[in-house]
């Protein structure tokens, strides 16, 4: 007995200890740049339980819905860390840095591919710290800096009312910085130019004012300077959303309008959808239609991102937030959809544009018997990326598969990759193309995605061809200028005295591959580039074949120049001899532009030594076993078949869009 009360009295002095000791640490930790306790801890606690009583407390005047956009590492996903730690959403030191970037290719690339959102609440003080000061709702969303996912930051900015823009100190504006401006300028948005970084030792906060004013007409005075990484200057970004940025607008007492602005699958609980509510209130067990395809679902659960989903059973006017409704089918999820009150029109909202796909490229299975699961993780992973745009093709040398449009090469391999690691799906990917058109003798015109698809029909005889162009946005330092062709340049300003803009006007085709990496390469990695798309122009080109033992591989069809076709055609087949294994029979290697062959290799035979066993004797004899030998690899030739690796595609995507 007395070793059992000696161990309670142990236990109740751990338990003192313990109860005093997170005081202690906080006080001792405590770091010089930390920011303000009282906004530090949310009135809900991080990641705390939200009631739908507590979300009618923010009626849409007590509501701001912000983006943060920026050129590639200027420090967006750090900065939305600090604000979520800020407003107690997250705690200081728990979790990953970028919390918000959530997908495996964003962690191992480092680059956001995905806009995503988080609810916050912030207690707005003036002067002093006041218990009774207003309490608001944020719904900040992250967005992409690359040029490629430039679609889902347009989408992103539908949400909201203003955006922060964010400027490296150090770096200055760059070209995706330009293009995101303007994307935010053209909707109307309230922008806010935060400077971050300043803590750096090269950073120039006023060089940059100046070029923010200098290019945005913006008031030097209304940028903030920040450091993410340190937490200086944090404590002014949202009093100034708040005093800045607009409220929402909306009705709140007209039936319910929503417009869907993401989507993803769940293997549990189906589609679910992220809306930002227009007008109205949605409850837990509406009844709600979709505009684009009239179904009715009944809404199973809604909430919000706070910043991990967050059941509330109710979102009201100007708030964003998820549905889940028993959607089944990622089909029945189109981004830009208005979702409403079931059994009463509504005026649709305006939506968003279309996603213009760039590239082109063939994905089939690795194993042709896989074609449904690949077919499956396509399906889910759209749900996701509504940008890609997806139609079933076959090909004589790799099967059934997929034609599939992306934004841009970057926007391919983040495609490729994310089936791999979500679904773990093999797959290959065939040379990425461009939209071309062709028109024929007869006035007809057709537009070509797969240059297989572009038959060599004598009787149609091709008179004219036009290829993609694009506009492209190159700020380099001054000194770089020399190096930079003078040719189809459109613009040249030096924006500043130390960096010169420059705006050319390029085929699509010669900037998915390695351009940018070249462009970095030549400038010593100072020089940033953007690309918009402009119109087509007319051109010489030809579709070129690749042949193995004469027949045509049709995933291996592609386009080039006329001028350049038999050096791209000559190192075409010089690669695909590296790459292709030897076989028992002989295999010839062509490139051909119709019936005309410009290019070939051969890939001798593996051979074996049928003269071995004969120790001398009649010549006679070693020809009629040599001649044996021969006519049994003519037969292995009409019936054997050559497989080609995934390397050697990797290799033709660099050589068929090389410059």
């Amino acid at each position: 007995m007395a070793g059992a009360a000696a161990l309670r009295r142990s236990a109740r002095r751990v338990a003192r200890h313990l109860a005093a000791a997170p005081s202690l640490s906080r006080n001792a930790l405590q770091q010089p740049e930390r920011l303000l306790s009282s906004q530090a801890s949310s009135e809900h606690g991080p990641r705390g339980a939200v009631s739908g009583s507590e979300l009618a407390l923010y009626p849409p005047e007590r509501v701001r819905n912000f983006s943060i956009i920026a050129h590639v590492d200027h420090g967006k996903s750090t900065l939305a860390d600090r604000l979520l730690e800020l407003t107690g959403t997250i705690q200081k030191g728990h979790g990953q840095p970028q919390y918000l970037d959530k997908l495996q290719v964003e962690r191992e690339r480092g680059i956001t591919v995905k806009a995503q959102t988080a609810t916050m609440f912030y207690r707005h003080t003036t002067v002093s710290q006041n218990s009774d000061a207003p309490r608001y709702l944020l719904n900040l969303i992250d967005t992409p800096g690359h040029v490629d996912f430039s679609y889902e930051v347009s989408r992103s900015l539908a949400a909201c009312q203003g955006a922060l823009l964010v400027v490296d100190a150090a770096q200055g504006v760059q070209a995706q910085t330009i293009a995101n401006f303007y994307l935010a300028f053209e909707s109307n948005l309230s922008i806010i130019p935060v400077i971050n970084k300043i803590d750096q030792p090269t950073a120039d906060p006023d060089n940059v004012k100046d070029q923010l004013k200098r290019l945005f007409d913006i008031d030097p005075s209304e940028a903030l300077l920040t450091s993410a990484k340190t937490g200086k200057g944090l404590e002014q970004v949202l009093p100034a959303v708040i005093e800045r940025i607009p409220s929402p607008p909306g009705k709140c007492d007209s039936p319910v309008r929503m417009l869907l602005l993401d989507s993803y699958y769940d293997e549990y609980k189906g589609v679910i959808c992220h809306v930002a509510v227009v007008d109205g209130a949605l409850r837990k067990g509406d009844k709600i239609a979709s505009a684009a395809t009239g179904r009715a679902y009944e809404v199973l659960d809604v909430g919000i991102m706070h910043p991990e989903l967050t059941p509330t059973g109710v979102l009201y006017t100007g708030q964003v937030g998820y549905v889940i409704s028993g959607m089944r089918s990622t089909k029945e999820a189109r981004i830009g959809d208005t979702l409403h009150q079931a059994k009463i029109t509504v005026e649709p909202l305006p939506g968003f544009k279309p996603a213009k796909h760039m590239v082109f490229s063939g994905l089939y299975p690795a194993d042709g018997s896989d074609f449904e699961a690949l077919s499956h993780a396509i399906e889910k992973l759209t749900c996701n990326d509504a940008s890609v745009s997806v139609t079933k093709e076959t090909s004589n040398a790799l099967g059934m598969g997929f034609r599939c449009g992306f934004l841009g090469l970057l926007h391919m391999d983040v495609f490729h990759q994310r089936l791999e690691q979500e679904y773990g799906a093999q797959v290959i990917s065939t040379i990425p193309t461009v939209p071309y058109i062709f028109e024929y003798g007869d006035g007809s015109k057709v537009q070509v995605e797969n240059p297989a698809a572009l038959a060599s029909n004598p009787g149609k005889r091709v008179v004219a061809c036009w290829e993609p162009t694009v506009i492209a946005t190159i700020i380099i330092p001054s000194e770089y200028l020399s190096i930079m062709s003078r040719n189809f340049v459109i613009m040249l300003n030096h924006i500043f005295s130390q960096r010169a803009l420059l705006k050319y006007r390029l085929p699509l085709k010669e900037i998915i591959v390695d351009f940018y990496n070249e462009l970095k390469g030549i400038t010593s990695g100072y020089a940033t580039f953007d690309y918009e798309d402009s119109e087509y122009q007319q051109s010489d080109l030809v579709k070129m074949d690749i042949l193995l033992n004469g027949q045509p591989v049709d995933a291996m069809a592609t386009i080039v120049h006329n001028q350049k076709a038999q050096r791209v055609g000559r190192e075409l087949v010089e690669k695909l001899k590296k790459f292709i294994e030897r076989q028992m029979f002989e295999i010839t290697i062509q490139a051909a532009i119709g019936s005309k062959v410009i290019a070939r290799e051969t890939l001798s035979a593996m051979r074996k030594n049928v003269l071995a066993k004969c120790y001398g004797g009649d010549i006679t004899r070693k020809k009629k076993l040599l001649e044996k030998q021969k006519e049994g690899k003519k037969r292995m030739k009409r019936v054997g078949s050559v497989d080609i690796p995934q390397e050697a595609f990797h290799e033709l995507l660099k050589v068929s869009n090389s410059k």
